[in-house]
Parts: structure tokens; C-alpha cells; sequence
């Protein structure tokens, strides 16, 4: 039998920050989608994302995304569902909405790391350079299609066949409900830059390409 597309992004990992169904001891049991911890400190990527930022992106958004899927959850047939299955039985609007929240947050909180930056090498710089031509090829694209995403969403760096592709999503929707094998991500929503940035959204794309971006983490997305 054929998967569907979110149950084959199960296979994707989260190294820090797996998401925890019921019985985390940081977490009240009722819960069964649980708030996942950062994979590093709050101030960790200091100064490129603050800790002032995190503390709202993190503490307020990304929990608050966790609190209403268990209120639109609960007492349903997808009460004991994992995050997966959730965003792949919903349809468009605020369960949809919700879950694939919680999804693509954590998922950015991976994409980062306070070593990361620079590019990429193996296998995935290959494939990098296969699919743009180089490296500074890629970049620029991603900077350009980051920037030019019009409103709030996300642009992200998908698994293509044998190479990689630069997608883009409006709002909270997520490439694992197309079909589509997520390698990292950027958040493009304003409250995911402006208290450091303000306005200038391509100063933030930038710190996350030379500074934040893990390398490690999207190539592990990519062999697997």
C-alpha cells in the first residue's frame, strides 16, 4: 500500500526536539501533542536571533500553536493521533492550520544551529550543485524566493528525485502535505524576525544562510 505524504515524512528526524505524545514529565499528561524543547539554549543564536526573540517566536507563538491543536483535538477520533497523521486527515483551516504549525516550527528550530552557516558539503553539496549549478547559484535563489514570499509562509529546501528544489508555502502550510521530503526551512513570518530586524527581512535571510543555517541537519533529511 501506498503511504500518504505525511506519513512517509515520519521518517524525517528531529535529533532535539522530537515531538512528544503524552507523558513528558516537562508537560501536563493530558496533553497529546506537547510543546518540544529548543535543541539548544534560548540565547544560543545570539545575536543573529535573540533571545527576545526566541522567547516569543518559541515561548508564545509555537506554544500557542501546541495549545489549540489540543483544543481542536481533543475529544476526537484524532485525540491519540501523532502530529503526522493530524496534518494528513485535515482539511484546509485551523486544524490544518495548527498542526502544521507545530510541524514546521519544530522543523525550524532544527534548520538552525549556533554552528551553523556557510555551505553545505557531501553529498548534498552535490545535489546542490546538480540542481542550481553551484552553490552561490543556490543561494541566491533562496535568498530571492525567501524575500519575495509575499505575505507569511515559509521557503524551504526540498528533496527532488536524485537532487533538491526550492519551494515555497503560504501561511502554515507544509510541504510534507504534497508529497514532498522538507531538507530545512526558513520562517518568513514576521514575528520570526522583527524584533531584531524590523523590516529588513533580507538582513535576517542572510544571517540565517552565513550564520544559522544547519547543513548537518538537511543533510541527514537528505540520505534518509
Amino acid at each position: 500500500m501506498q503511504r500518504s505524504a505525511a506519513s512517509r515524512s515520519q521518517a524525517l528526524t528531529f535529533p532535539g526536539a522530537a515531538l512528544s505524545k503524552a507523558g513528558d514529565r516537562h508537560y501536563a499528561a493530558a496533553m497529546a501533542i506537547t510543546l518540544p524543547a529548543l535543541p539548544y539554549a534560548d540565547d544560543a543564536l545570539d545575536p543573529h536571533i535573540t533571545a527576545h526573540t526566541i522567547s516569543f517566536h518559541y515561548g508564545k507563538h509555537h506554544a500557542a500553536y501546541v495549545n489549540n491543536l489540543n483544543g481542536l483535538i481533543d475529544g476526537t477520533d484524532l485525540a491519540d493521533a501523532s502530529l503526522e497523521e493530524i496534518i494528513d486527515a485535515a482539511d484546509p483551516g485551523g486544524l490544518y492550520n495548527n498542526a502544521a504549525q507545530v510541524w514546521n516550527h519544530t522543523f525550524y528550530w532544527e534548520s538552525m544551529s549556533p554552528n551553523g552557516g556557510g555551505a553545505p558539503s557531501g553529498d548534498l553539496a552535490a545535489a546542490i550543485d546538480s540542481s542550481f549549478g553551484s552553490y552561490d547559484a543556490f543561494r541566491e535563489q533562496f535568498t530571492a524566493d525567501a524575500v519575495g514570499n509575499f505575505g507569511s509562509g515559509w521557503t524551504w529546501l526540498v528533496k527532488e528525485g536524485d537532487g533538491v528544489a526550492i519551494v515555497k508555502t503560504d501561511d502554515a502550510d507544509t510541504p510534507i502535505k504534497h508529497g514532498q521530503t522538507p531538507l530545512l526551512t526558513i520562517d518568513v513570518w514576521e514575528h520570526a524576525y522583527y524584533l531584531d530586524y524590523q523590516n529588513a527581512r533580507p538582513a535576517y535571510v542572510a544571517a540565517f544562510l552565513d550564520h544559522l543555517v544547519n547543513w548537518d541537519f538537511a543533510a541527514a533529511n537528505f540520505a534518509a
